[in-house]
């Protein structure tokens, strides 16, 4: 049986890795979009962090850019460009650039996450009030790509551009509001989340970007030829975002292991807990059970690995999983 997802995609969000550099991380994002469009995903994202030392990825509008001149299918997107850092009317003549630049295959994704650090904060000049304005800069946003604002962004987008809110706690009620679709991810898939996504379909408002409620879900998942190559290809990842929430630091992606603390490894449990692994069978039924626990109508596959030739075959191995439903169509955006 196929995955019982509309549409398969992935967020990438150019880490690197230890004995090569950050332009190499960047290079390998592109890679990685072309070898995706080969292989049937829907969507491929670039993601936003300032000042991390083991992420490449700073500017999303900018890789996503490249991405797109290097590809000619795929949709390309942000997950996402973080409000709180920019202001609205830039974001929206970003998205209006791309999305003419692309021939309409570009997506918006925003979120309200704020600097990973207060000296990242400082130097973007967003203060810890910035993220309590999201759905006012939201509505500032949408205003200024539908042509509503006093000021049009240019090119003219006249709300071509989808747009996805990277939804965490009133995310969800803000995006119910505006019409416009959701990716949910990380540890809110581990607690319950099918209130909180009801409140949201039955809340929602259909406008011109989004006719009906869309949900995406988005994880780490590594599928390989055994559950323990699997977990190996996670393994990096983890270690790198345990020592990150213990020492405000996040390292490059590094395949040997290191003497991690005793709330690190716990840490490192709770993130491979938060994945999705195994063999192709082992992930259709995690998937499955995923999609029905949620209902979401599109899977995006999150989460960087070191080696890049396991993380090729395992993007290689859902793409096989999924099939039978890709290319998609009928798909808004």
């Amino acid at each position: 049986m196929p995955l019982p997802f509309a549409a398969l995609s992935i967020l990438d969000r150019a880490q690197s890795r230890t004995g090569s550099s950050e332009a190499d991380a960047l290079h390998h994002v592109i890679a990685r979009a072309q070898r995706a469009e080969r292989l049937g995903y829907r969507r491929f994202w670039v993601a936003e962090h300032h000042g991390v030392p083991g992420i490449a990825g700073s500017v999303p509008a900018v890789l996503a850019a490249a991405v797109a001149a290097a590809t000619s299918s795929i949709r390309i997107g942000t997950g996402g460009i973080m409000l709180p850092n920019h202001q609205p009317l830039v974001v929206a003549e970003q998205a209006a650039t791309l999305t003419a630049l692309t021939g309409g295959r570009f997506d918006l994704g925003v979120g309200r996450s704020l600097g990973f650090t207060s000296a990242v904060r400082s130097a973007l000049r967003a203060g810890k009030e910035a993220s309590g304005r999201f759905g006012q800069d939201l509505t500032e946003l949408l205003a200024f790509l539908d042509g509503t604002a006093p000021v049009t962004a240019r090119p003219t987008d006249g709300g071509r551009t989808p747009v996805f809110v990277l939804a965490t706690g009133h995310g969800l009620d803000i995006a119910a509001r505006a019409g416009l679709a959701v990716v949910l991810g990380g540890p809110a898939l581990l607690r319950d989340a099918g209130p909180a996504l009801e409140r949201y379909r039955e809340s929602f408002r259909p406008s011109r970007w989004w006719d009906a409620p869309h949900v995406t879900v988005s994880l780490n998942v590594a599928v390989a030829g055994t559950t323990a190559a699997a977990r190996h290809l996670l393994l990096p990842e983890a270690r790198a975002l345990a020592v990150s929430r213990t020492t405000g630091s996040f390292p490059p992606l590094d395949a040997a292991a290191v003497a991690l603390t005793e709330r690190q490894e716990g840490l490192v449990r709770e993130s491979l807990a938060a994945a999705v692994y195994g063999t192709e069978d082992e992930v259709e039924q995690q998937l499955t059970a995923l999609q029905a626990r949620t209902g979401a109508d599109e899977l995006m596959v999150s989460g960087g690995a070191h080696d890049l030739e396991a993380q090729a075959a395992s993007d290689g191995l859902l793409a096989a999983l999924a099939r039978p439903r890709l290319p998609t169509a009928g798909i808004v955006g």
